[in-house]
């Protein structure tokens, strides 16, 4: 484990304890098969970064009330949700290294119970009562939902723009992430200049956090990764490295990396010989950069609070997002 990670995981320690009794206590469905398929993607290992981000958002406004530790369980049951309903929509075997739930309970369930889990977390939402919260959860849910059928209506397309993949992105999870920041500070009630400051790190946050799972699709093995390596692709999915490299390559380069892409059925040799050309016509380095732009951005957001250990800790987290391995 390195430094960064073990400094974060120290100062949220109590924090993240208390989000995983949270999250048991208030899934609440009356069927024990609920719990069980929710729970086996809920349980599995899951970083619990946007809950926690809305606990430290919370904190960093000042917020003394007791709801933040129950409300940040939504944006985990929301997001598990979408997990559960993408790896079905993707057809996906592995997630978190485990056997992805349609594989053990089918699809019917699994869809049904990831519709409980986005019900849970509207509910959960309710109980801040206000207003605005449960609109943001509610539009957040309807922008996930296009950012997917977004991302379904391009896959395997060659000619697939950088603007149209961070529009992609910005609905699947940087919306996610800024959300999570963004009610904390409507919870705490804190000015408006606070709670765009938060949405903006949130944001930011969130764009490079994908860019940095995009790059790990080319840069982990599986075991590290909790995935299959090389998933993204055989999904159809063109992701910043690609589209950078396909945007900067030679021709007979390009027609040999469109040639790998669009055989679903890669080989191994395949799949190294595109990480190679991607290296070579810059694809990865792109991408790295462009994320630490993002995670420049993010940090520059928090420059209007007083220092605290609170906000040490959120900026240790958007330097880990682009250090972290997994």
């Amino acid at each position: 484990m390195n430094d960064l990670k073990q400094k974060i995981l120290t100062a949220v320690e109590d924090d993240l304890s208390d989000i995983e009794k949270a999250i048991s206590d208030n899934l609440n469905p009356y069927l024990e098969l609920v719990s069980e398929v929710a729970g086996h993607l809920l349980f599995s290992g899951g970083k619990r970064l946007r809950p926690l981000l809305m606990i430290l958002s919370a904190r960093l406004c000042g917020y003394t009330g007791d709801y933040e530790k129950t409300f940040s369980t939504a944006l985990e049951y929301l997001h598990t949700a979408t997990l559960l309903h993408d790896d079905l929509v993707d057809e996906a075997t592995l997630r978190r290294g485990k056997e992805v739930a349609h594989s053990n309970w089918g699809n019917s369930i699994t869809v049904l119970v990831g519709d409980y889990l986005l019900a849970r977390a509207l509910s959960i939402s309710a109980g801040t009562g206000r207003l605005r919260v449960i609109q943001i959860l509610a539009e957040l849910t309807e922008s996930m939902s296009q950012g997917e059928v977004h991302q379904l209506m391009r896959k395997g397309d060659i000619n697939l723009a950088e603007d149209e993949y961070l529009e992609v992105i910005r609905r699947k999870t940087a919306m996610l992430f800024e959300a999570a920041c963004r009610v904390s500070a409507i919870i705490a009630d804190a000015p408006q200049e606070n709670e765009k400051a938060l949405a903006d790190y949130g944001y930011n946050l969130g764009i490079a956090f994908q860019m940095a799972d995009d790059l790990f699709d080319y840069t982990l093995t599986t075991s590290d990764f909790g995935k299959e390596v090389g998933a993204d692709l055989r999904e159809g999915k063109l992701t910043l490295p690609v589209i950078s490299a396909l945007r900067n390559t030679t021709p007979d380069d390009k027609e040999l990396m469109i040639k790998i892409i669009q055989n679903q059925n890669f080989s191994v040799q395949d799949f190294k010989t595109l990480i190679e050309l991607l290296e070579k016509h810059g694809g990865l380095a792109y991408t790295q950069k462009v994320a630490a732009a993002y995670i420049d951005k993010a940090k520059q957001a928090l420059a209007i609070f007083e220092t605290s250990q609170t906000r040490d800790t959120m900026l240790d987290i958007a330097d880990y997002a682009l250090a972290r391995r997994v």
